[in-house]
This record gives structure tokens, sequence and C-alpha cells, in this order.
């Protein structure tokens, strides 16, 4: 737990009055389309389609100790097992507070039980860790492709469940087209994944990883890396017309990424026989005026 966290919780005034008739922690709380309880943490497995599968070890024991030290304070989310063999309970969201919750020697957790169907299941841990920023760029792109293969849809009908535009979910899942060795980089962190989206306009593996160590050790920003591949030979050889169509929608989709991670927001870039558009998407009038400051940091000076 923080200091300023720590220091907070000291000066919060104590309830001193006790809580009347409190109930048995095997009573469910019904709330609409779930039901409340405090779970033996025996009696919940992980989420088969969980996209996550490293978990920090520092962060990790940061949520040991604050749990610790206050308990959770969000619950985390399980469904009715389908698994006949196993715990009763599979977990849907919440498997990093699941794990850290008996680290820190508890033996319940505060959990809502809902009926989530499988077509949702991976859905809803995806979003989640998404939204929590704990995936790396590898274990989101695996999940990208498992969602697609699931739910049996096209890239431009997954963005609209997930709420991610098509062309971050198209760069993503194009991350495990890499050589082995360079997506273990990029799942340690060692490379960005814009570093790996550059490395993608190779073709051969042995120049890929040649390149990639190039970027550790001399340090090669998103920008040199792009301009080391446009000066490189090994391009993927293809017919003129096609691949010019297949370089410029790709250029566009990496430009796309680049101005939505930048902005942290939605951008969408569409080019027609004669003009283009850029689209960038904003839910406040509030968040328009930070993508502004974003784009021109002149603008209020």
């Amino acid at each position: 737990m923080r200091e300023d966290d720590a220091s907070a919780e000291k000066s919060a005034p104590k309830k001193s009055q006790p809580k009347p008739d409190a109930p048995d922690s095997s009573d469910l709380v019904e709330v609409p389309g779930a039901q409340f309880a405090e779970l033996d943490v025996k009696l919940i497995h992980p989420n088969r389609k969980q996209p996550r599968t490293n978990f920090d070890q520092e962060h990790m024991d940061e949520l040991i100790h604050s749990i610790r030290e206050i308990g959770l304070l969000q619950p985390i989310v399980v469904r009715p097992s389908r698994e006949k063999d196993d715990a009763p309970y599979e977990l849907v969201m919440g498997e990093r507070r699941w794990r850290a919750t008996q680290a820190a020697g508890l033996a319940t957790i505060p959990a809502i039980i809902r009926d989530t169907q499988d077509t949702d299941l991976l859905r809803d841990a995806l979003l989640e860790n998404l939204h929590r920023s704990q995936l790396n760029p590898l274990e989101e792109a695996a999940a990208y492709q498992q969602l697609l293969e699931e739910f049996n849809c096209t890239q431009e009908v997954l963005s609209e469940r997930i709420g991610r535009s098509r062309s971050q979910i198209s760069n993503t899942i194009r991350l495990m087209k890499l050589p082995p060795l360079v997506q273990r980089r990029v799942a340690a962190g060692v490379l960005s994944a814009g570093h790996a989206r550059a490395l993608l306009g190779l073709s051969n593996n042995e120049v890929i990883e040649q390149l990639a160590q190039r970027i550790i050790n001399e340090g090669l920003s998103v920008r040199a890396t792009e301009e080391a591949v446009a000066l490189s030979d090994d391009k993927p050889r293809k017919p003129a017309k096609k691949a010019r169509e297949t370089q410029r929608n790709e250029r566009l989709d990496f430009l796309a990424t680049s101005l939505a991670d930048r902005l942290d927001t939605n951008v969408k870039i569409q080019l027609g026989s004669r003009k283009g558009k850029v689209s960038i998407e904003f839910a406040s009038v509030d968040d328009l005026n930070r993508i502004m400051q974003v784009i021109d940091p002149t603008m209020n000076s």
C-alpha cells in the first residue's frame, strides 16, 4: 500500500458502532442478475480462457500487502463451474485478486456470482485486463485471435464488441507472426509493441532477430527502427499492384494505431481515390480539450 494511501487510512474516522445482525457468510444477497457471497477460496478454480499468463510479482506483492492491511476492496466475479471434476465456481474476473488473497493467508474472498455464458467468458476476462492495462502485447494478440475463432466473426464485428478499433486489433494480431525469440522479448517488455510492428515490415526471421538485437543494444527508437526496415533489402516479394495496396493499408493502420496510442482514444483513417478522412473519437468537451492539448501543447499558452 502506498504511503499516501496509508496516511489517508490512518486519518480516516473510525466507525465505533458494530454492525447489527451481520448475516451468515453463507447467505446470498440478491441483486439483479447476480448474487453476492463470501466464498472459500478453495471452492474456486481459474478461468480456463484467461488471456493473461504473466503476473508481475512486484505488483502482486503490493496487492498482497494491501489485502493483508485493509482487505480486498473489489470483489471478484465467478460463475457456477461447468467442470464436473473441479471446484464448484469458476473465475470470470479477478484471478490476480484471487491469487493474492490466497497468498495473504485469507480463507474467504468476496465474490459476485453470475451465470456467464461460455461465449462471454473470454470476452469478459479480456476486457477487464485491457481496462486494467495488464496484458502484454502478445497476450492481447492471442486473446484477440481466440475471440475471432470462438465468435466466428470478422475483426470489424470484434471491434464493435470490445470497443477497440479494427486497425488496433489487426496490428496487434500481426505480432504473432514474429519469430518466437522476438515474441518473448515483446512479452517481457524488452521490445515495445511499436518496435514489433515495425519489424513486421521484414520477411526473413534471421534479419528480424538481428534488427531486434540491434534495437536493444543501441536503444533505437520506433522511428529509427522504421527507417532501418525501409533501408533493408529484406522485403516480402508480392505482385507490384497488390504490394502497393497492402503496404498502403498497413501504413494507414499503423498511423491510426500510433495516433490512437498518443491521443488515448480511437482513431480511424480512411483513404479514398481523391481524398481521405481522419476520425478522432472523444467522450466529452473536456476530453476534446485534452486531445487538442496533446495535438498542440501551445494552444492554451
